[in-house]
């Protein structure tokens, strides 16, 4: 129960954290359009503060769309496979998934910090600031994934009851 109740609250400020970064680019953009058509000239922030934030919205999202079961993915050979192959696969598919997700926070934790002496050209602050959007991001999606578990992901269509029970 408290597991559900973590990632159902992690689920729901990821994604009003994600929101409010589309947002953000959705304001900058026709905020860019109007200046550049209506004015005669764009802010040259504008086009960056963009592209920062649909990846940081996407980065936050990640997790709670994984747990959800709304990637895209195949998931023919899991339901093929018998009990005991089935555990296996998805004992492997998640080891896998958590494995990537920690190297991947670590990674990019340690090339944001290590571009801190660069300014970004438009914004003109350390680029450090937005690549932390990729630590941040592939972090929750490792937590996620970590208090999901070994089990099957929810998806379209099935009825199979530890997927039904899982979903609910």
């Amino acid at each position: 129960m408290f597991r559900k109740t973590l990632l159902s609250l992690l689920g729901r400020i990821t994604t009003g954290l994600g929101g409010v970064a589309l947002l953000v680019t959705l304001i900058d953009i026709l905020y860019g359009v109007v200046t550049r058509y209506v004015v005669g000239q764009a802010p040259i922030w504008s086009d960056e503060l963009a592209r920062y934030c649909l990846i940081a919205s996407a980065l936050l999202i990640a997790g709670n769309v994984w747990v959800r079961g709304e990637h895209m993915r195949v998931a023919l050979l899991e339901r093929k496979l018998g009990n005991i192959a089935r555990q296996i696969l998805l004992g492997y598919q998640w080891l896998l998934t958590l494995a990537l997700c920690v190297a991947m926070t670590w990674w990019s934790w340690h090339y944001a910090l290590s571009v801190s002496y660069f300014t970004s050209q438009g914004l003109g602050i350390s680029r450090t600031i937005p690549m932390l959007a990729m630590p941040l991001g592939f972090g929750l999606l490792a937590l996620q994934v970590l208090l999901y578990g070994p089990r099957p992901l929810p998806q379209t269509g099935d009825v199979s009851p530890d997927v039904a029970e899982d979903a609910s």
